[in-house]
């Protein structure tokens, strides 16, 4: 169990994803996100969702994710947020919203 005031240290935000690569680099298959997350800034990710998604299943999509965790190296690659997913083996099925809202609008 964690208490209220854990849960409020992470700052879970939507934001839209604006490029995406390939990142032939990384252990496990994997895209490289660029997303945009309003007065936050662009933040950069790796993020294992080859499975179930296309590099243009994602382009355009607002998603969800962590972005106060400290930066994380991955090959050679700096990943500045974590996007959230349900994770079925090696299937992720990415967290979204059921409407558009703006980048960077907390989550709670």
């Amino acid at each position: 169990m964690i208490s209220w005031l854990d849960f409020e240290k992470i700052d879970i935000r939507t934001g839209t994803v604006i490029k995406v690569e390939d990142f032939p680099e990384a252990r496990k298959p994997a895209y490289k996100l660029h997303i945009d997350f309003g007065e936050l800034g662009v933040k950069k990710t790796s993020a294992q969702i080859t499975k179930l998604y296309s590099k243009e299943d994602l382009q355009g999509k607002q998603l969800v994710a962590v972005v106060n965790f400290p930066p994380k190296q991955i090959a050679n690659f700096m990943s500045e947020c974590l996007v959230l997913g349900a994770v079925n083996g090696d299937e992720v099925t990415v967290l979204t919203t059921l409407g558009n809202t703006g980048n960077g609008e907390r989550i709670s």
